[in-house]
């Protein structure tokens, strides 16, 4: 068995094809299926039904590419330590909520690109569940989600209680029951999105089935459509703020038990900090007793 071997495994299960496969590393299919039948015969099984569509991983595939995966992570991560000359610089792949990069997260950014301008910062926006398994499978070296989150692999610091409010178009000046607005079309992110939870449970609890549920991809595509008046939505109060005092929503209290909820910076335990993104978390850290004492 050697890493070439695995590198040609990764990628078919990836891909679900051998051709496919070949064509992406550049190399001869007849090559790639050799190493796959020499790997197969060295770990004596099966690791991949063939079809006419392609390929699918057996059981014992499915475990190897588990191994695979997790090899070639410490291998990365070896050359990162290193590399490491202790210079922020380099890859830093921060993932976050779409209300927290469109409120939180421009000052902090900049202020790091500031300060590190060597390090090239990207950030991709999802719901919660999204990113967490980003950063559990190394796609992410961080997000910004809301709390709470427990998982055996990861560590948080917390960066912002966050108010959660109904908001509305202007037409709902008040607000005595949800139950007034029991046919109103809500408007949430996809699923896996935390707002979306705390908004479904409320109405669970309040005994309301929605007749329509509309998702979007985008914070301004849901704020744009509520003031439109094409439905509710629940929102952090930090987002619409701007949008309630320009007279383009209503924003309505909610129970505590759903409208208070807490965004936190989660990162893998066992990842070597790079400097990059120690310097990152220690930023964060800070933006976070900045925000505690303006409170």
């Amino acid at each position: 068995m050697d890493l070439q071997s695995l590198r040609f495994f990764q990628a078919v299960a990836e891909l679900g094809s051998i051709s496919k496969a070949a064509k992406e590393l550049n190399y001869a299919q007849s090559n790639l299926t050799s190493k796959i039948q020499q790997l197969e015969t060295s770990l004596q099984t099966t690791l991949f039904y063939r079809h006419n569509r392609g390929t699918t991983l057996t059981d014992k595939g499915k475990i190897l590419l588990s191994y695979t995966n997790e090899l070639f992570q410490l291998l990365n991560e070896m050359k990162e330590v290193m590399n490491d000359d202790q210079t922020p610089k380099g890859s830093l792949v921060i993932g976050s909520m779409e209300t927290t990069a469109a409120v939180r997260l421009p000052s902090l950014f900049s202020k790091f690109h500031r300060e590190y301008p060597a390090v090239d910062l990207t950030l991709k926006t999802g719901p919660t569940e999204q990113n967490v398994q980003n950063v559990i499978h190394y796609e992410l070296d961080g997000a910004f989600v809301a709390g709470p989150i427990e998982h055996p692999d990861l560590t948080y610091k917390t960066l912002i209680e966050e108010e959660l409010v109904l908001v509305t178009d202007r037409s709902h000046q008040s607000l005595s029951s949800l139950k007034e607005i029991k046919n109103r079309t809500i408007l949430v992110f996809r699923n896996g999105c935390s707002y979306r939870a705390r908004f479904e449970d409320w109405l669970q609890h309040e005994g309301i089935v929605p007749e329509k549920i509309m998702e979007f991809g985008t914070l301004d595509g849901i704020i744009g459509c509520v003031s439109a008046g094409l439905g509710i939505s629940l929102l952090p109060r930090s987002v619409v703020d701007k949008h309630v005092k320009e007279g383009l929503l209503i924003k309505h209290s909610i129970p505590e038990r759903y409208g208070k909820v807490n965004t936190i910076f989660v990162y893998r335990k066992d990842k070597y900090l790079s400097a990059s993104l120690e310097k990152f978390i220690g930023m964060v850290s800070t933006e976070n007793e900045m925000m505690n004492t303006l409170v």
